[in-house]
């Protein structure tokens, strides 16, 4: 993805090299923006050949709304992003059910650490601390509509995200 996004921003650049960013600018963002193209195309389609399309795509839905207010951290290569995160929105809601009392223990247990940890964004975010608060309240209210919607696939985005949001951080032995 990464070469596809800077042959992009190259030839945005020679065509109009006055009014655009540097190639590296384009490139970023456009690296960001074909690698969630790529996470949605290929859950879609994992997603329709197991005839869950619908599951899968509330999943990452739900997935990526909570994870813009509380943030979570990085896998090391978008690679890796790509195909975890596939794998989890076409997996884990094509083959996972949840009874009553397991998905009420799920949605306890996102909330909780929504309410613990969040919001973690990445280290590169330019956000403001001043905000954390709000972006907290976002992520409380985002994971407790699911306490109404009692949505398997939905808890279940919910909770794997907000695992994410715990600082998971080794402890290193002297």
């Amino acid at each position: 993805m990464n070469s596809i996004a800077n042959r992009i921003a190259v030839s945005i650049k020679n065509a109009n090299p006055e009014e655009t960013h540097s190639v590296e600018v384009m490139e970023y963002s456009l690296g960001i923006i074909l690698n969630t193209l790529l996470i949605v195309v290929s859950s879609a389609i994992i997603g329709l050949f197991l005839g869950r399309f619908a599951e899968c795509m509330t999943f990452l839905l739900c997935f990526c709304i909570l994870r813009l207010s509380s943030g979570g951290f990085h896998l090391k290569t978008a690679l890796a992003c790509n195909i975890v995160t596939t794998l989890l929105s076409t997996t884990l809601p094509s083959f996972v059910t949840l009874s009553n009392s397991a998905l009420w223990i799920a949605n306890v247990f996102s909330l909780i650490i929504i309410i613990t940890f969040a919001p973690n964004p990445d280290k590169n975010a330019r956000i403001s601390t001043s905000i954390y608060p709000l972006l907290k309240l976002v992520s409380i209210v985002i994971v407790l509509t699911n306490f109404f919607l009692q949505s398997t696939v939905v808890g279940l985005g919910f909770l794997v995200q907000s695992l994410t949001v715990i600082p998971w951080t080794r402890r290193r032995t002297q």
